[in-house]
């Protein structure tokens, strides 16, 4: 019975009945719950269903999801890096990931995808755990826990994330033994550091992958780290796999020719070479160990392995992408597809798109590699900014700004999805700005 006090509209709505009044969002419904009792919460008694309703679809929107990247940078870390996906799922089964259909016994994870790598870049062996850092943090924890391991001082760096060589250094257990100067060190140093620590276990050597030091330098080459009396570990970090790039039918881009690839880091004296799986290499996060077989069975040995490897999916992906290596398929690796586009393709289907917004573009490697590489590319450009009107579209557009100007770089999209381009940008109220250039 209704208080005489308190009429119906003075109670908050149901928040059943709100959320059952948003099934057609595709959300389960506890998370339609919760988007109801929030915009009750709120006090939103006359308007509860559509707030209920914006909450809804912002949740929706926050989850994972496909968009177009249009930003020019081909390895973009935010949108996760390499543009790889896991293999075509059709019917549900299982996979023989710990299982030899030879014997019937149990066999080892590392045993497929790592071996195919390791053959793509000339290896004796290769092991695969979950990113490029812990393959650094698994090999100086195998191989120098407790003894002294030399590292240039130009090379302590910083990865994404705040997480620096010396801080993975010390949670291995190895102990850092820092030789020459920040821009000079020679084979000299690490001669001394050898010879006067009989604790010396590896040398390392990190690739300056996203920065650059100029001017008044001096490096020593893993060649000459070779010659001393211990292994040299080298992080390679990109994951170039071969720097004549033999998947190429053009040959390597002449914006990878400082780059260290593996097999030629590996060929140059180094015993053990780590690197990623989703920049250079074009495929899903992970990181790879490759090199001496002795010393891929240590790590492999090791307690922390378990801990950092990776599942059936990812090593799934990586064998796809290894037996495209091995084909010299690089049409097959969407990075080196995209990468490769002639700019003459790109301003073509900017023609399609929108003629009046064509302009030519500069787009980047990104993930932290090739610092300073500009990669020759064509678009489309619009006045002003307007990045966020092109992420609200379905799919997302994701783009970017530049001399007050939104730019679309048609290199790091997908030719299927320039219907898209196309859609949203009719979708926008004009004006362009045909103009730019850069």
């Amino acid at each position: 019975m209704e208080h005489p006090n308190e009429s119906s509209q003075d109670r908050p709505p149901s928040v059943d009945r709100l959320a059952r009044a948003m099934v057609d969002t595709g959300l389960p419904h506890p998370l339609l719950v919760d988007a109801a009792r929030a915009a009750v919460a709120e006090g939103h008694s006359d308007g509860a269903a559509q707030r209920a309703r914006e909450l809804a679809e912002a949740t929706a929107r926050a989850l994972l999801t496909d968009v177009v990247n249009a930003t020019g940078v081909l390895l973009h870390t935010n949108l996760g890096r390499a543009p790889w996906r896991p293999p075509a799922v059709g019917q549900q089964r299982y996979t023989t990931l710990e299982f030899d259909l030879a014997t019937g016994n149990r066999g080892s994870r590392q045993d497929r995808a790592p071996a195919l790598l390791a053959r793509a870049c000339g290896a004796e062996a290769a092991i695969v755990v979950n990113n490029c850092a812990s393959a650094v943090l698994l090999v100086l924890a195998a191989l120098a826990a407790g003894r002294s391991v030399a590292v240039s001082r130009g090379e302590l760096v910083e990865i994404g994330g705040g997480f620096r060589i010396p801080n993975v250094m010390h949670q291995s257990g190895a102990k850092l033994l820092e030789v020459g100067t920040t821009n000079k060190t020679r084979l000299n140093d690490f001669s001394e550091a050898v010879t006067s620590n009989p604790e010396m276990a590896l040398t390392l050597s990190v690739h300056q992958s996203n920065y650059r030091i100029e001017g008044f330098t001096e490096s020593v080459s893993i060649a000459e780290l070779a010659s001393l009396d211990v292994p040299v570990v080298a992080d390679i970090g990109s994951g170039l796999l071969d720097s004549s790039c033999p998947w190429l039918d053009a040959g390597p881009p002449k914006w990878l020719s400082d780059e260290p690839a593996a097999r030629q880091t590996l060929e140059a004296g180094a015993a053990l070479v780590t690197f990623s799986g989703d920049k250079l290499l074009g495929g899903p996060q992970a990181g790879i160990i490759a090199g001496r077989a002795d010393l891929v069975a240590a790590c492999s040995a090791h307690p922390l392995a378990r801990a950092l490897r990776p599942g059936s999916l990812v090593l799934q992906s990586l064998q796809e992408l290894a037996l495209a290596y091995l084909a010299r398929d690089g049409e097959a690796i969407p990075f080196w597809r995209m990468a490769t586009i002639p700019v003459d393709e790109l301003r073509r289907r900017a023609d399609q798109i929108a003629p009046h917004l064509r302009a030519d573009t500069v787009s980047v490697p990104g993930g932290g590699t090739l610092p300073g590489v500009a990669i020759p590319s064509a678009g489309l450009v619009l006045a002003g900014d307007r990045v966020a009107e092109l992420r609200a579209g379905s799919p997302p557009v994701i783009a970017r700004v530049a001399n007050d100007a939104t730019v679309i770089d048609l290199r790091t999209v997908h030719p299927d999805d320039d219907g898209v381009i196309t859609a949203t940008i009719a979708a926008l109220t004009p004006p362009a700005d045909p103009g730019f250039n850069g």
